[in-house]
């Protein structure tokens, strides 16, 4: 799973570099967590993941608060939960997931990014069934030993630990998160490079050169997209 670990990492570093973004994205989707249960983290599961993988990107506290904030007060907008699936260049697979007060305008971009870029879109559950929607936590300092050993304590049995670059990652089934995450803030990891429920794909593809060009362009042309809220895909991108 180690390219895995590699495509995650670089997707938050492309992500980094573009803050003022990707906090825009955070802010209208911890509104949605917060307006659809309760604005307490506590006793909101979703707006709770939400906070964790927001603090591996750095997102600041006033943007937290603020979108925390909206919820409790009058505000009533309403956004849907998309996800589109299609095929970029060369047959790779890709997901895209949305958060949208307007499905046609939405559709409409989402549409045009992948046909201005090798792509097409494809009908649901045309690419999902190569995708395995997975729990990951990323911890420094630590050793996989470390790890396992705490989570077999807890009698947590994950899909796999493994050491890369100084990180340990765990990958866990989804309903695992929250479970994992308390077992390991119970023994101080309060810290995470990655902390998010993704979508993996069961096998990656390597491009040729000139594919991966077009179709790293049609990650920036997806991504750019304001009610875009995540992006996976299948593509090794690991130089």
């Amino acid at each position: 799973m180690g390219r895995k670990w590699n495509n995650i990492k670089d997707k938050k570093a492309a992500k980094d570099a573009n803050t003022s973004r990707i906090y825009a994205k955070f802010g209208r989707e911890i509104y949605v967590a917060a307006k659809q249960g309760e604005p307490d983290p506590e006793l909101n599961q979703a707006l709770r993941m939400v906070l964790e993988r927001a603090k591996t990107y750095n997102v600041p506290r006033a943007i937290i608060d603020r979108a925390i904030e909206k919820a409790k007060g009058s505000a009533d907008e309403t956004y849907d939960q998309l996800r589109y699936e299609g095929f970029g260049p060369n047959g790779s697979m890709v997901i895209v997931d949305a958060l949208t007060n307007n499905v046609n305008r939405t559709a409409s971009e989402v549409r045009a990014a992948f046909g201005k870029n090798g792509g097409n879109m494809g009908v649901s559950g045309s690419v999902a069934y190569m995708f395995d929607e997975t729990a990951v936590f990323g911890i420094e300092g630590k050793t996989a030993d470390d790890v396992l050993e705490m989570l077999m304590e807890a009698d947590l049995d994950v899909r796999d630990i493994l050491e890369e670059e100084d990180t340990v990652i765990i990958y866990a089934e989804p309903d695992q998160f929250h479970s994992i995450q308390e077992v390991l803030k119970q023994n101080r990891i309060t810290e995470f490079t990655v902390a998010e429920i993704t979508m993996l794909a069961k096998n990656e593809v390597v491009l040729p050169e000139v594919d991966r060009a077009q179709f790293e362009k049609l990650m920036d042309a997806l991504e750019d997209l304001e009610d875009v809220q995540q992006v996976y895909h299948n593509v090794d991108l690991e130089d």
